[in-house]
């Protein structure tokens, strides 16, 4: 999965679709599922654990938004993350419409570098989500399709919206 991550960040998002109908609840109507219509906020998704370990996200029955949705859940308090800075991070992705982890730094033990931020090999979720983030603290990044993988590809579904809990290891 690691190679998946590795090709699937490299990919920039060219649609610009709104996120997944996934999430469904039963509507008034009674047997029909019509889709959330609140749209998601960063405070609806609760993620439990310890910085350096695999976290626990709970993702929230809410319409994915077309806006990437940043939140420390751990502030740090080390080196920052700046335009041009290479940070080592550990993540976990999990996909929105179906709720499961697709990838996890954690689990292998491997933190992953990414050089030349904001011009990196990566999704924009990650160029733009990941300044800021400074040495030993977690952030929340909610990225949708056109800031992830739009038409989707290996392994990722078309118009996903992705999930990431990326802990800040190293910045220099």
């Amino acid at each position: 999965m690691r190679n998946v991550l590795i090709a699937s960040l490299a990919l920039v998002a060219a649609a610009g679709l709104a996120g997944c109908a996934g999430s469904a609840q039963p509507s008034a109507g009674g047997g029909s599922t019509a889709a959330p219509t609140n749209p998601c906020k960063a405070d609806d998704f609760k993620v439990s654990g310890d910085f350096g370990k695999a976290p626990t996200v709970e993702v929230p029955n809410c319409k994915p938004t077309e806006e990437l949705i940043i939140k420390d859940l751990v502030p740090g308090t080390g080196a920052e993350v700046k335009a041009g800075s290479t940070a080592t991070v550990n993540y976990q992705l999990t996909t929105f419409s179906d709720k499961k982890v697709l990838d996890s730094s954690f689990k292998r033990g491997e933190p992953f570098p990414v050089e030349n931020v904001g011009q990196a090999q990566v999704i924009d979720g990650w160029n733009e989500g990941i300044i800021g983030l400074k040495e030993n603290g977690r952030r929340l990044l909610v990225v949708p399709p056109a800031k992830g993988y739009g038409k989707g590809g290996n392994g990722i579904q078309p118009n996903e919206t992705l999930i990431f809990v990326i802990d800040g290891v190293k910045v220099s």
